[in-house]
């Protein structure tokens, strides 16, 4: 019998699947971070379907959605919102900005300013925002989806590490292969098919009990301490000038319980964690000018990590259930 969170999974993946062809992996991953109130970078090139999965994503959960297309002349006020005098009552009047939304993608967010940027900061950690003093409660859920161009480096920002290390994952959905871009051609071609057509499968209250079935999911003794291993590792590698937080530790922990939840288990496996860990850590470390010279990335420094980790006995993990 499926778990409620693996068959929420399934269908979500079905329906979204109808607009963002061969995206499974990646919507299950936009749906583990919204379970455990993260965010999500999305680092891709332009024109594979950032924008499309976040709408279809908002629409299937019967959201609100907004969207902020990040420029250089974008001011906190435009993010947060602003408070307005009224003649009438003779009182200021708050006027929440695009951030006053369940889903909000903030596009190409690196074409903002640092302090456009820092204005995200607030909202992404505390879920709520302070103008003029007065803090505001933002709505619940809240999920940010960021997007961001590796290519096209002029007139950008790069985000600085607190930034960074706000998102839960930093995901590429990359290019669809041949069979999948056919579909596309053929689905999108005549445009009869919107992320705005699709139905709600699910609301603010089914969301809430997919969350609490998360949280109860276990991880063994032996299997958090692989995740706080893996963690210390990669503040002792070669090249790496800045490794992996316990905020980073953190959210591996959470992480990997929204992967075995949306596997349909009640407990942590070591390939759980291992399934994150790329997504959790890679834009949370960062190498040094010499091992960048040497052509050197995150991934690879994690791949380095995971294969000289110790791993801890699968039936130990499975035991704590």
């Amino acid at each position: 019998m499926k778990s409620g969170v693996r068959e929420a999974a399934d269908r979500l993946a079905e329906q979204v699947g109808s607009v963002v062809v061969g995206k499974r992996q990646a919507v299950d991953q936009l749906l583990a971070a919204l379970l455990v109130e993260g965010h999500v970078l999305l680092d891709d090139v332009p024109g594979v379907g950032k924008t499309t999965l976040a709408r279809a994503l908002a629409r299937s959960l019967d959201l609100s959605f907004r969207r902020i297309q990040c420029t250089p002349d974008l001011v906190p006020s435009d993010v947060t919102g602003v408070s307005i005098y009224d003649q009438s009552t003779q009182r200021f009047e708050f006027r929440p900005g695009p951030l006053a939304a369940n889903v909000v993608l903030v596009d190409e967010i690196n074409r903002a300013t640092p302090r456009a940027q820092s204005s995200l900061l607030e909202a992404m950690q505390e879920r709520q925002v302070t103008v003029d003093e007065t803090t505001h409660r933002l709505p619940d859920p809240f999920f940010v989806i960021a997007t961001q161009n590796p290519v096209e480096l002029e007139g950008t920002f790069p985000l600085p590490e607190a930034q960074l290390d706000r998102f839960l994952f930093l995901l590429s959905l990359g290019y669809p292969d041949a069979d999948d871009e056919d579909t596309i051609l053929r689905i999108h071609g005549p445009a009869t098919v919107r992320a705005e057509t699709l139905d709600p499968l699910f609301d603010a209250a089914a969301i809430a009990r997919l969350r609490e079935e998360v949280r109860r999911v276990r991880i063994g003794d032996a299997v958090r301490r692989y995740i706080v291993d893996l963690t210390r590792a990669t503040r002792h590698v070669d090249g790496v000038e800045l490794g992996a937080s316990p905020r980073a530790a953190l959210a591996l922990y959470r992480a990997s319980q929204a992967h075995a939840a949306i596997r349909g288990r009640a407990y942590v496996l070591p390939d759980d964690v291992k399934a994150q860990a790329t997504a959790v850590l890679r834009h949370r470390l960062f190498l040094n000018a010499d091992a960048q010279m040497r052509g050197r990335t995150t991934p690879s420094v994690i791949t380095e990590v995971l294969a000289r980790t110790p791993v801890p006995a699968e039936d130990a993990a499975a035991s704590a259930s």
